[in-house]
């Protein structure tokens, strides 16, 4: 073995470490910074509520589909090159998004973004594990490595708001390109490369069959949220994703090196903890971008303002975070993920109560209480879902954890997007009617919301009747949310059952010894 490639792992340890914090960071501070600077994209770029979907999922569907093939990358040509490759495309993604014109373009930018932070996600943390050999020192350092990933969720809306207070939307996308600029220059000369010591090798067909299957999904919610799901292209869209999805299980069954080894279902708490990634995500991204839109076209909020209150989610999360990992040797993962589950429900139907005129402190209690139960959740989930499986299989259980979370993560603004305009769409006839909006002008607003999307409303000019109008808007736009309310809390609770039915305590866990026919390649050992 070539000693060029497996270096000290001690040698150059802080800067590792400080680099792959920094390197997560800026991979995933676009999440919140678009999602609390939706409203004011939509004003300026005329996007529809499908288009806004479309800016969030542009960037999450690359990270869910490409998680696990860069961490393969990595092992297999160098985690330094992947850590780069991942720094130079978030700074091209952000320059792209930067000088977008058009949703479309914007898109792009994004989708570059989420190359970026696919390939950042499973190499920062294997570069930190190969740095930390002892697995009980790992721990603090792999704490520090979580914290930098939860911390852009609670300072992006902070970063957004503090810009868009004095400048244009596209300028939230500045910051990335030169922390990315600096980090590339600094890891050239200050960052230890490492391999894993056993060879692997891509799985090009479970790649493109994943790939293939969560895009055509999301495609398909989204734009038959939008058209109708009797469209053409919709059935084709969605017909493409069931028979890709089947191929995908077919191709991992029959792989010789599977992308995500279909044995890992076999235990039940590690389908617990799947299901839980893809609720959890599903609901906070989804969250933020049905939350923003409210307080954008509801409460009528500035981009601060919205931010100081979405960060009390993302910010109580990552404060709460803490203490939980402590717990987690006292108090099984099973209570404390179902307690969390429990408190994020309880925190969305509290949500269905808020309406137009909701003050910061009424909803102030509901955010934190969402946040307390999303930092229960978020910390123990992948340490069971590795737990849960033998240990020759902890590393892939981990990025599959992580991969699985990230489809979630997409699925939510598609999901919730679509419920929340079509209910929209459904009352508001009713809602014009209620307010006296006159019959022809509340036809116009009707074609309006249809055509180009419901904030498109509020951009009309409707005489004497656009106060009337408005407020059915708003009417109109709470009846969806409270629907995507209900819906996430039902989801939550269905996760929280899931977890007291399948979430064993370690005691129950699979065999943790390695297979003895088979080497344990260093990045499955060092995830668990």
């Amino acid at each position: 073995m070539n000693s060029a490639t497996t270096p000290d792992p001690r040698s150059g340890r802080a800067a590792t470490l400080v680099l792959a914090c920094l390197g997560v960071f800026v991979a995933y501070l676009p999440v919140t910074t678009v999602s609390v600077s939706l409203p004011a994209i939509q004003r300026a770029l005329g996007a529809s509520t499908s288009e806004l979907s479309w800016v969030s999922d542009a960037f999450v569907l690359p990270m869910a589909a490409l998680i696990l093939t860069t961490g393969v990358w990595g092992d297999v040509h160098g985690r330094k090159k992947v850590f780069q490759a991942g720094m130079a495309f978030c700074a091209l993604g952000a320059a792209i998004s930067l000088l977008s014109g058009s949703v479309q373009a914007l898109w792009a930018g994004q989708a570059v973004s989420g190359i970026g932070a696919a390939a950042l996600l499973p190499t920062t943390l294997a570069l930190i594990s190969h740095a930390v050999p002892d697995h009980r020192e790992r721990g603090k350092f792999i704490g520090f490595w979580a914290m930098s990933l939860t911390a852009p969720l609670a300072v992006g809306p902070l970063i957004a708001g503090a810009l868009l207070e004095h400048t244009a939307w596209r300028w939230i996308f500045l910051l990335p390109i030169p922390l990315s600029a600096v980090l590339l220059a600094v890891a050239a000369f200050g960052l230890p490369d490492s391999r894993a010591p056993h060879g692997r090798r891509l799985d090009w067909p479970g790649q493109i069959t994943a790939a293939v299957a969560v895009t055509a999904l999301v495609y398909g919610v989204i734009e038959g949220g939008a058209d109708g799901f009797g469209e053409p292209a919709v059935i084709t869209a969605l017909t493409l994703g069931a028979v890709a999805a089947a191929a995908f299980v077919l191709v991992e069954l029959r792989s010789a090196g599977p992308m995500l080894d279909l044995a890992l279902f076999r235990s039940p708490a590690f389908t617990a903890t799947a299901l839980v990634a893809v609720v959890s995500f599903l609901g906070l991204i989804g969250f933020f971008f049905v939350l923003s839109l409210y307080f954008g076209l509801v409460q009528h909020l500035s981009t601060m303002q919205a931010a100081l209150r979405l960060v009390l989610v993302s910010g109580t999360s990552l404060v709460a975070g803490l203490p939980v990992g402590r717990l987690m040797h006292r108090i099984p993962p099973r209570v404390l993920i179902t307690s969390g589950l429990v408190l994020v429900a309880a925190a969305l139907f509290a949500m269905t109560g808020v309406d137009a005129h909701t003050s910061y402190a009424a909803l102030a209690w509901r955010l934190v209480l969402l946040g307390l139960g999303m930092g229960a959740v978020l910390t123990p989930m992948t340490a069971s879902a590795v737990s849960a499986v033998p240990f020759h299989l902890a590393g892939m259980a981990a990025a599959g954890n992580n991969a699985i979370r990230q489809v979630g993560a997409a699925l939510g603004p598609a999901v919730l997007g679509t419920l929340l305009t079509a209910r929209a769409l459904n009352a508001l006839p009713e809602r014009l009617a209620d307010a006296g909006v006159p019959t022809r002008t509340g036809a116009r607003v009707l074609d309006t919301a249809r055509e180009h999307g419901l904030g498109a409303v509020a951009g009309l000019d409707l005489g004497p009747a656009t106060g009337q109008a408005l407020t059915a808007l708003s009417d109109s736009f709470l009846d969806g949310m409270r629907l995507c309310l209900l819906v996430s809390a039902g989801l939550a609770l269905l996760a929280a059952l899931a977890c007291v039915l399948l979430l064993k305590s370690p005691s129950g866990a699979a065999p943790r010894a390695a297979d003895p026919g088979r080497p344990v390649p260093e990045a499955e050992r060092a995830a668990a």
